[in-house]
């Protein structure tokens, strides 16, 4: 258990880590030291011993690998200059640069790339210049190109480590981009179905409470004198609350559904069934003329919508016009448009169309935007109110590519 927790304890505490690496290298070098690189027999150990200022070197050097995180062009520079020093005075050298070789990768390691060239190509050029132009071998020893080697290498191993850290890096990052853009669509897409249930919720019950309220002041004003005319009232109140509850039920059905809502048993309202939701306004005692063209095939979203609107602009009528207003509705098809207009002549102004906190006008607007159309609502000039809305509406044949 303690050892698989050193690990972690050696990440949490990155200087222990280093004093380690520090160790580490020292220990190399003060083996490495003891090696006689020209023996008889060629390279043996313990046949040279280092000197005093060779092990003081070595050991300065690898103390300074301990600061290395906190400033690795300082501690390169440090280690060079031992390194350098070590080569020019001492013949043959101890391997005191090995910790200049240490210093150059983490430079290259934690800086940029054009960085570790240059300055490991200083390096390289330093160190190689000292142990071919001051030691006692040619130029082209081997001990004398391991050095260059061995410089250049840790540059490269050290760029590479960056690159792969700089990639990891990249990739956490795209993913939790991804993580977030995937929480705010949800949350977006909650946001609109919330919007779009309160709509549809506002819609129904606002029609059918509006037509239920005036049937019932019918029935309690005629019930003593005309009966008969009170029964069809209440009859009228009687259908409409039933299409309430039942419009209610079927949407408080699909939310309650735990996977995906089944297709509902009956269409979508739309512009086909324009002519009943007039007549029960007509019913309700508001007279309503119509006038639409040949109904095309359109877009479910669009059929619905443009329903909608009829029904939410002449429920706002029959609340706020007054008793003697009429209403107009147009249905027409402009190029890839569909126009919705509905006016009225009653007394009921803007004000008037708003009042009470509703939420009518805004609905609208926001089922219109959703589709990409435009909603105004404004009071006519001489009296009256008028909601006009301008869908798009997509051909469904080679239209678009023509």
């Amino acid at each position: 258990m303690r050892i698989r927790r050193l690990p972690n304890w050696l990440r949490t505490h990155p200087y222990a880590l280093d004093a380690l690496l520090a160790l580490g290298v020292l220990v190399c070098m003060v083996a490495g030291s003891f090696v006689e690189p020209h023996g008889i027999d060629g390279p043996a150990f313990g046949d040279r011993t280092p000197g005093a200022r060779s092990a003081a070197l070595m050991v300065v050097g690898a103390a300074a690998l301990v600061l290395r995180r906190r400033n690795a062009l300082a501690v390169l520079a440090f280690t060079g200059t031992v390194s350098v020093v070590e080569l020019i005075t001492t013949d043959p050298p101890a391997p005191v640069a090995m910790s200049a070789v240490v210093a150059l990768y983490t430079v290259a390691s934690r800086t940029d790339r054009p960085t570790t060239w240059r300055v490991g190509l200083v390096t390289m050029t330093a160190l190689t210049a000292a142990a071919m132009g001051f030691g006692a071998t040619p130029w082209y020893a081997q001990e004398n190109l391991g050095v260059f080697a061995w410089s250049g290498m840790a540059a490269a191993a050290g760029d590479a480590v960056r690159s792969r850290r700089a990639f990891v890096d990249a990739i956490r990052e795209r993913a939790e981009r991804a993580e977030r853009t995937r929480e705010e669509e949800a949350r977006r897409r909650v946001a609109e179905e919330r919007l779009r249930i309160a709509r549809d919720l506002h819609d129904v019950v606002a029609h059918h409470i509006a037509l239920v309220n005036v049937q019932a002041g019918v029935a309690a004003h005629v019930m003593d004198r005309r009966p008969d005319q009170a029964k069809e009232a209440l009859s009228h109140v009687r259908e409409a609350s039933r299409s309430a509850l039942d419009e209610l039920r079927a949407t408080v059905g699909l939310l309650r559904q735990s996977g995906d809502p089944t297709a509902p048993t009956e269409p979508a309202p739309g512009l086909a069934r324009l002519d009943d939701l007039v007549d029960t306004f007509r019913h309700a005692g508001l007279p309503v003329e119509v006038a639409r063209a040949d109904d095309e095939c359109l877009p479910s979203a669009v059929d619905l919508a443009a329903y909608r609107i009829i029904q939410e602009a002449l429920t706002n009528v029959r609340k706020h016009a007054g008793p003697e207003a009429k209403a107009e509705v147009s249905v027409v098809r402009v190029g890839r448009s569909l126009e919705i207009t509905v006016i009225d002549n009653g007394k009921g102004g803007e004000a008037g169309h708003t009042d009470g906190g509703g939420h009518g006008l805004l609905g609208m607007r926001e089922r219109v935007s959703a589709l990409g159309g435009s909603c105004t609502a404004a009071p006519r000039y001489g009296g009256g109110f008028r909601v006009q809305a301008i869908l798009p509406v997509v051909a469904r044949t080679g239209e678009d590519d023509a």
